[in-house]
Order: structure tokens, then C-alpha cells, then sequence
């Protein structure tokens, strides 16, 4: 499989945020060693929500399995909406 270069129109800290939650989530779990640092799974995860890539390709592009790839962004979505605001709130902030 060929690979190549690409961008994603996200700022680095967006980035650096999810990777912080990944980092300390990581830290609070005790977890062993994982195949991609905090800021390369943010990527990975960025990368498929901003883009739409597929688990399939975002493998082949970081190099791990494609359950792994499924795994990572599926850790990363759950970090991100434990941190999400309930619509609730945000409804009566934007009234």
C-alpha cells in the first residue's frame, strides 16, 4: 500500500488538547505501553473525525492494526464527550 502526506485544517491545540486527556487518562489507568504516543493517536483520531478516514487506511498510515486503529479513536471520542457538556447547559448558556 502506498502512502502519502496530508493535512488536516485543525489547530495544534486541538491537537495537543486530546492528547492531554489521552496522557492523563492513560496516567489514571496505569496503562502499559501503547504502539502510538498520546499525540500520534489524537492525530489518528483527528484524522478520522475531520476527514472521514477510514479505519482501513488510517492503519496502513500509522502502521497498526486496523482493530487497534478502531480502538484508539473509540478511546478518544469517549474521552472527548466525558468532557462534553450535556446539552442542557449548553442550551440555557446559549439563551
Amino acid at each position: 500500500m502506498l502512502s502519502y502526506p496530508a493535512t488536516i485544517p485543525l489547530s495544534n491545540r486541538t491537537l495537543n488538547h486530546l492528547a492531554e486527556r489521552i496522557r492523563s487518562h492513560r496516567k489514571q489507568r496505569r496503562s502499559r505501553w501503547r504502539r502510538l504516543n498520546p499525540g500520534r493517536q489524537s492525530l489518528l483520531a483527528l484524522a478520522h473525525l475531520r476527514n472521514g478516514d477510514t479505519y482501513t487506511r488510517l492503519a496502513a498510515g500509522f502502521e497498526i492494526g486496523v482493530a487497534t486503529a478502531w480502538r484508539y479513536v473509540q478511546e478518544a471520542i469517549a474521552l472527548l464527550s466525558a468532557a462534553a457538556e450535556d446539552l442542557d447547559t449548553v442550551m440555557r448558556r446559549i439563551r
